[in-house]
């Protein structure tokens, strides 16, 4: 197979990374796609650097046995606490999900107070606070972590009630706070837009899976690995638990039936 043909893989925690399959497949709709969801061990996001970095260089390897050519790490603890040392030990190019959020945060601010809401481990990482302070040392930032939200998304009740009293009581600060930006920082918030929305209803939301699409893109183009051929282009899904609870929130979300969802076994 030429190297170009080969698919792109994504990797998130659990079905929170459709978000970025949503829009790297409007961006490269040429492009195949692997989806790998370790929902076996969903939420990263209350886990060690270690445990993360492990689980995160197994999704790798798993990945690389599907012959891809581009990795995007669509998980954002991953992101925060694996990325630099995955890009050290795998020769494969490979992008996360933080900066191209904190650029999209600061192209949207106005008054420079930018909340940043996030599981634990990426909030306690710092991550985004970092990465809004390098492009502007000015930016005024508040971040929270929201650990219920994943587990929410992960059981299809984004839309309930709990999820809008459970925003309510985690996005109240963000009003006193008066951040005109909001960072998801977690794949799996933007699900919980309209909710969210429905709270801040002047806030900008940022969700970077659009801006991680575009990086992707242009990092393809960069290395001479865009798709030309011209056969429809394949996409599989592969979890590690819940093949059905996947297929029915990430159908749910993209608006559409995804097709067969791959049980794999991992320890």
């Amino acid at each position: 197979m030429n190297i170009s043909d080969r698919p792109i893989g994504i990797f998130d925690s659990g079905v929170g990374g459709i978000t970025v399959f949503k829009e790297i497949k409007k961006l490269l709709p040429g492009e195949n796609i692997i989806y790998f969801g370790d929902t076996k061990h969903n939420p990263y996001g209350s886990k060690s650097k270690d445990a993360v970095t492990r689980l995160s260089t197994e999704n790798v390897r798993f990945l690389l046995g599907k012959k891809v050519k581009y990795i995007v790490v669509a998980c954002n603890t991953a992101s925060a606490l694996s990325l630099p040392f995955l890009k050290k030990i795998f020769s494969v190019p490979m992008s996360g999900v933080i900066e191209a959020g904190a650029k999209a945060a600061l192209e949207i601010t106005k008054n420079k107070k930018i909340g940043v809401i996030g599981t634990r481990a990426t909030i306690e990482s710092g991550a985004y606070l970092k990465a809004l302070l390098k492009l502007d040392p000015k930016l005024k930032i508040k971040s929270l972590a929201c650990p219920l939200f994943v587990p929410l998304v992960e059981e299809g009740w984004a839309g309930s009630k709990i999820a809008e009293l459970t925003a309510l009581e985690y996005l109240k600060i963000f009003m006193e706070f008066k951040a005109d930006t909001l960072v998801l920082g977690c794949t799996h918030y933007p699900f919980l837009k309209p909710v969210i929305g429905k709270i801040l209803k002047k806030t900008g939301l940022i969700d970077s899976a659009a801006e991680t699409a575009k990086a992707v893109r242009k990092e393809l183009e960069q290395k001479s690995l865009l798709r030309n051929n011209t056969a429809k282009p394949a996409y599989a899904f592969y979890v590690t638990d819940g093949p059905a609870r996947f297929k029915k929130v990430g159908s749910s979300f993209l608006g559409y039936n995804i097709g067969p969802v791959k049980l794999i076994e991992m320890e």
